[in-house]
């Protein structure tokens, strides 16, 4: 580790210094847990395994929902009836349309 005379370093060394400091600060916890995961993912290559095998390899993916209405004037637009409804199905409503009328 360095030695640094402070009494002797300028302004603007004390504040590169501040700055390194604090940096080093913010890391630590990043690099524990850098250090953390290896000797774990070192470990469980030692068992045969790998670390995502034991954890459940990480999140999975949501699948897109299923499309159930379909605009009658263009095909191609499509809604699967969670969220906010599209102007084209309130439109369609407004002309008298039921939901079903549209459904897939």
């Amino acid at each position: 580790m360095n030695q640094h005379d402070l009494e002797n370093m300028s302004l603007d060394e004390l504040k590169e210094l501040q700055k390194k400091v604090t940096k080093a600060i913010n890391t630590f916890e990043d690099r524990q847990k850098q250090t953390a995961l290896a000797a774990l993912d070192e470990k469980a290559r030692e068992l045969g395994f790998s670390l995502a095998e034991l954890t459940g390899g990480g999140r999975k993916g949501r699948k897109p929902s299923v499309p159930k209405y379909r605009n009658p004037d263009d095909p191609t637009m499509t809604w699967t009836g969670k969220g906010r409804q599209p102007a084209w199905f309130k439109k369609a409503l407004e002309k008298g349309k039921s939901p079903e009328d549209m459904a897939i």
